[in-house]
């Protein structure tokens, strides 16, 4: 029977419990949604906005109105009351959304944003006149990951306006909303492979894909590189069997891209550092984030193992991304 009420479950957190009460609120939500309201603050020009990384950040997910909602309900409950024992959370709010709200409740917390020196990320429901030399985004996040607003996306836009060259063969692995694949092939790549282990995603970004009208470059799959095979969603907590088949490592993909994206998580980059070299062309470029400060170490360590060279690093508040070339 088809689900016509929703439950929004909302919690004010600082920026730097973003990552942590995201992933709790993916186990729980409706296909792993989560909603990022970042603090705002207007910039000089324009109607484009600038996260302020000292404001709070709003985080919100949907359950459906089912006979198991309070049960969930109170599952998110007890593990934010963990997270409240290390770090400050607002109360838990909660309101009912009818189907057809639910659909575009999401769509109030976004404006039109410039990132880097020529990107604008543009709802695709709001109307923007580009100046020249802009490159942009026309966005529909829908319930998946990567909207552009969250530090660890705008890290890795500005990284792709220096780094993409004409013709290259990019890989996004991760996609969510199609963001930085739809960049990279309107700064000029060749061809672009965007990856994702999440259907709902894949959905999402093949939708953006079409409306930036960059599908003849753009080619959208279900799946992952080498043991991210045996990965569940990367925001779930399901990182596959403890020890991965070591084959897996065998059908992934060889030696094909000039620049690859991971904008993933810490212990998703770690365990994939020995298929994203192999995945790289000699000489080839790895941009990755999603990596918070106390785990840079980590991170750049299983690289090195990996035989990539660190060649640089930015930081945006406490998130951390790093570009690496194969050796």
């Amino acid at each position: 029977m088809q689900t016509t009420s929703w439950l929004e479950i909302a919690v004010e957190v600082d920026p730097e419990s973003v990552e942590t009460v995201a992933e709790i609120l993916a186990r729980y939500g409706y296909n792993g949604g989560v909603v990022i309201e970042q603090g705002w603050i207007a910039g000089d020009e324009g109607p484009e906005f600038q996260y302020d990384p000292h404001r709070p950040v709003w985080l919100r997910t949907y359950l459906p109105l089912d006979a198991q909602v309070e049960e969930t309900r109170q599952q998110i409950e007890h593990a934010l009351w963990h997270v409240h024992q290390i770090r400050p959370l607002g109360p838990i709010q909660t309101r009912t959304l009818a189907e057809e709200d639910w659909a575009n409740a999401w769509k109030q917390f976004y404006s039109v944003m410039r990132v880097g020196k020529r990107t604008i990320i543009v709802p695709s429901w709001l109307e923007y006149q580009p100046q020249p030399d802009d490159i942009v985004l026309l966005l529909d996040p829908g319930m998946a990951f990567g909207t552009g607003l969250h530090p660890t996306t705008r890290l890795c836009l500005n990284l792709l306006e220096q780094l993409v060259q004409p013709g290259q063969d990019v890989l996004d692995l991760g996609t969510g909303s199609g963001i930085l694949a739809i960049a990279a092939a309107k700064l000029g790549a060749g061809r672009v492979l965007a990856l994702d282990n999440d259907p709902i995603a894949v959905r999402v970004a093949q939708e953006n894909i079409d409306r930036n009208r960059v599908g003849n470059t753009v080619t959208v799959a279900e799946g992952s590189l080498g043991v991210g095979q045996a990965m569940g969603h990367w925001l779930s907590g399901d990182f596959g069997p403890p020890e991965p088949d070591p084959a897996l490592h065998e059908h992934g993909l060889q030696a094909t891209f000039d620049l690859i994206a991971a904008n993933l998580i810490a212990r998703v980059l770690i365990t994939l550092a020995p298929d994203l070299a192999t995945a790289l062309k000699p000489g080839g470029l790895l941009i990755s984030s999603g990596i918070i400060d106390v785990k840079e170490e980590e991170v750049a360590a299983a690289f090195t193992a990996a035989g990539l060279q660190p060649i640089a690093r930015h930081v945006e508040g406490e998130w951390v991304a790093l570009v690496h070339r194969r050796i």
